[in-house]
């Protein structure tokens, strides 16, 4: 079998936790902010866990992480 090559996108995007977990960073904190509540923009900053069925697809694209 030849090596798998890593999606570079994808490597950028997300991390792998100790448990094998995958995390994600959270969306719609790039622009338009302005309206959005200190709450809200605080609670965006917090990681994610992604849930089992897309964390199965993102393995797929990063296999040595």
């Amino acid at each position: 079998m030849p090596k798998l090559k890593t999606h570079r996108g994808a490597a950028k995007r997300f991390k792998v936790t100790g448990t094998g977990k995958i995390v994600r960073f959270k969306a719609y904190k790039s622009h338009l902010l302005l309206h959005k509540s200190k709450r809200q923009k605080r609670n965006l900053r917090k990681d994610a866990i992604m849930e089992k069925g897309d964390a199965a697809r993102i393995k797929k694209l990063i296999p040595y992480l």
